[in-house]
């Protein structure tokens, strides 16, 4: 499977043409997609044809010029349904693109779908009452993740060769994992959103890229970040750093399980720490690392903020009583809890997220922080979510992820790297997170990583087209 960037260089050097590109990946669609359901909201195919001949008789409009994509379903794109996995949008066509939408093509990317997502994005599993579930390829019995688990199937078995998502709670990261790919969460306010509503409070989600490579991370990220002066935390730009071939100088702080406080699946761990142990032959230095915070505060200010969050957005939803019936009972337990607030409980959480936001940026000790992905390998597909883990109780419908909360509450850029594959053959991936704006710099290490190992090309999906 080629990457998105040999492609687009294909296409501008003569050697393909879109529509031999649109070809071959509707093709593709065709024969793996019924099984995953990766793909959903798919446009005429006689429309896609049509676009990508455009493509090809015009001069390039951009770096993805002729490119095809499909976008994640909780973004709306114009002309194509876009019902965020509910029920209550499922005849939703939007007039107009998002700002995202606008800027991918605009740089000349063919979009030919949607991508699949849980109902609103909540949790990470990928299946909604509107298009089922999404099944992981490396084997369909179990979840694919979420919320971006369309776009991480769609990119592992090469349907796409670069895939938006998003990420509140591990919704790049976990599905990356999941699907031995990479996915990008950028530091907040990198990639701008649409300056609708309240632009200033909410600060637990933002967009960002998933690909097979680190270079087609950089590739979309730089067509979806340009600032928004409507936006108040917009910053400049993202620039990528050069390649370098050595991490000497680096030092990774391993958290691991926070000392037995994330319950986890051992065999995580080990493929984690296999993967700093090859690190270190890169030339970093690996060292523990227990953060100058009780995790069990982050799990409090985050459950405070996301209820929060949910409810000052979905609200309406459930204040409609021809609605509300048409939510799933996660959705109503943020909402009913984030009603249920005081101002000062979610001044309090703040003052949580504030207290370890200056704790790691001034701290001396490491450079960036790793951490597993997820706390287990991928569940039973048709389950909603893991009551335990590793035997212990989940105490809510999405504690079993918990361990992707240190970078969300406060907004700092991490990289899912792949590392590797447990014994019952399913992926693993690894969290690399670092300082708000250290975006180009966590890059450029996953780009190390990524020329030592190459996973998505090592174990590359094995299904015949």
């Amino acid at each position: 499977m080629r990457d998105a960037t040999d492609l687009i260089r294909a296409l501008q050097a003569g050697e393909m043409s879109s529509h031999d590109l649109m070809t071959q990946t509707l093709a593709r669609i065709d024969a793996v997609n019924p099984a995953l359901n990766a793909i959903v909201g798919m446009r005429p195919v006689d429309d896609i044809l049509t676009d990508a001949k455009a493509a090809d008789a015009t001069p390039p409009k951009g770096p993805l010029h002729g490119l095809p994509i499909a976008i994640k379903d909780l973004a709306e794109v114009k002309g194509i349904r876009s019902t965020f996995g509910s029920p209550i949008f499922a005849d939703n066509i939007p007039t107009a693109d998002c700002l995202m939408v606008q800027r991918i093509r605009a740089a000349g990317a063919i979009i030919i779908g949607k991508t699949n997502t849980p109902e609103f994005g909540l949790g990470s599993h990928s299946y909604n009452p509107v298009y089922g579930v999404t099944r992981n390829p490396y084997d369909r019995r179990v979840s694919a993740g979420g919320s971006s688990g369309g776009a991480a199937v769609a990119l592992a078995t090469g349907m796409l060769a670069l895939a938006d998502g998003s990420d509140m709670m591990g919704s790049l990261r976990n599905p990356a994992a999941w699907n031995n790919v990479y996915g990008f969460r950028p530091s907040y306010g990198l990639v701008p959103d649409d300056p609708v509503g309240d632009t200033f409070l909410h600060q637990l989600s933002t967009n960002g890229p998933m690909a097979r490579s680190i270079r087609d991370l950089e590739l979309l990220l730089q067509v979806i970040v340009v600032p928004d002066a409507r936006l108040p935390h917009s910053t400049p730009a993202f620039t990528p750093l050069p390649n370098v071939t050595t991490l000497k100088g680096l030092t990774i702080g391993w958290i691991g399980d926070w000392g037995g406080y994330y319950p986890m699946e051992p065999e995580i761990l080990q493929l984690c720490e296999d993967a700093l142990e090859q690190m270190r032959g890169l030339g970093a230095t690996v060292k523990p690392f227990m953060p100058p915070i009780a995790p069990e505060q982050l799990w409090h200010a985050w459950t405070t903020l996301r209820s929060w969050a949910i409810a000052a957005k979905q609200a309406p939803l459930y204040h409609n009583p021809e609605t509300r019936d048409l939510l799933k009972p996660e959705m109503i337990w943020e909402i009913e809890r984030g009603l249920a607030m005081s101002a000062i409980e979610v001044h309090e959480a703040s003052l949580i997220r504030s207290t370890w936001f200056a704790a790691f940026a001034s701290q001396p000790d490491v450079d960036i922080m790793a951490l597993p992905s997820a706390q287990i390998f991928p569940f039973n597909a048709d389950l909603h979510w893991p009551d335990t883990v590793m035997g212990r109780k989940m105490d809510s419908y999405h504690r079993w992820m918990e361990v992707v909360v240190p970078a969300s509450l406060t907004g700092l850029p991490a990289l899912n790297v792949p590392v590797g594959f447990g014994a019952g053959g399913l992926p693993m991936g690894m969290q690399l997170i670092g300082q708000r704006g250290s975006d180009a710099r966590i890059l450029q290490i996953g780009q190390v990583y990524h020329g030592a190992t190459d996973w998505p090309r090592q174990r590359a999906v094995k299904i015949k087209a």
